[in-house]
């Protein structure tokens, strides 16, 4: 047989059995094909396999759409799987929403943040304003709510208010005292203290922080701090001598409480930790009102506690024309 026949009869064969190119050839031309003609999809996704078809990642107009009709160049490794140069914990809620419409979110904010971010580089939109709707409920639930940590333990109190970056105003109430007086007068007060204390959380809610404590042995009283320490102390406890009889009654200085709170505010951002800011608190100390004492003990050098006690003693003297009380302070 001649050469040319030779020839010719491998070219007829070759038109009769061509010859098999693999689908994972990795040249220029294949990358740009994208996957093309294709059903199903194979990706693995940083390690994570995943198995799903040309129609669901087509769904929307994104990243993963232009990759299926070419528009958008893919890397297939020898097996046939198309490779993503991403993290594949959450490509999982991004192909359920594809599929579904919609899916469940984590609840952890961090969470949320990162498969916001994959869903911004595969472009889904649906999924991204799903993301950025649910980050915003809970921005609007969180800024809503005023947490007000409840004292459990002496230690704890501590480390609350030594690691705060915020002032800190504890009320400090306990009706189970024993030295406690059950009177009307004595029971709305408390009831008034502790309803001003629920009016300035909402007030000052995120710039103060606001704690209570049922666990001290003083029956009512305000503490304010400022970078870490005690600045002033306001005691609603009255002591009340009537005839034969001790009574420890509480009083509601609303003033004194509403004023050391404002001057609380000086230390925010630690705007109070220079010579001004203690200026300005030491030098009110002719503004007591009736019935009021301020006590100060010295701390640290020139650093002061302002306390401040509600102080009315009533005594009962019996005379022949009937019964005089005398008011002493």
């Amino acid at each position: 047989m001649s050469a040319e026949a030779s020839v010719g009869s491998h070219a007829a064969d070759s038109a009769q059995f061509p010859i098999y190119q693999p689908a994972c050839h990795n040249t220029d031309e294949h990358r740009n094909r994208g996957l093309l003609g294709s059903k199903y999809v194979k990706l693995n996704v940083g390690g994570s396999l995943h198995y799903t078809t040309v129609q669901t990642l087509s769904k929307e107009d994104s990243l993963l759409r232009r990759m299926c009709n070419g528009e958008t160049e893919v890397t297939i490794d020898s097996e046939g799987w198309v490779i993503l140069d991403r993290c594949g914990r959450y490509f999982d809620l991004v192909l359920n929403f594809l599929r579904d419409g919609s899916v469940p979110l984590p609840e952890d904010h961090r969470e949320l943040e990162e498969v916001l971010k994959e869903a911004q580089y595969y472009q889904v939109q649906g999924l991204i304003q799903h993301c950025t709707s649910a980050m915003q409920k809970k921005q609007d639930v969180f800024e809503s709510v005023c947490r007000i940590p409840m004292i459990t333990s002496a230690k704890e109190e501590q480390k609350m208010i030594a690691t705060c970056g915020k002032p800190v105003v504890k009320l400090q109430n306990n009706r189970g005292n024993n030295k406690y007086s059950y009177t009307s007068n004595s029971d709305d007060n408390l009831l008034k203290n502790i309803e001003l204390f629920d009016k300035l959380v909402l007030r000052f809610n995120g710039r103060v922080l606001f704690v209570k404590d049922v666990l001290g042995d003083e029956i009512c009283c305000w503490s304010f701090y400022g970078e870490g320490r005690k600045i002033a102390e306001v005691c609603c406890t009255s002591i009340v001598y009537a005839t034969e009889k001790k009574q420890t009654k509480v009083e509601f200085p609303e003033a004194r409480i509403f004023e050391e709170t404002l001057n609380i505010l000086t230390y925010e951002n630690g705007r109070g930790s220079g010579s001004g800011g203690l200026h300005l608190l030491d030098s009110r100390g002719s503004t007591l009102g009736a019935g009021q004492s301020e006590e100060e003990g010295a701390v640290g050098g020139d650093r002061r506690v302002r306390r401040i006690h509600v102080r009315r003693h009533i005594m009962h003297d019996e005379r022949g024309n009937g019964q005089q009380t005398v008011y002493k302070d």
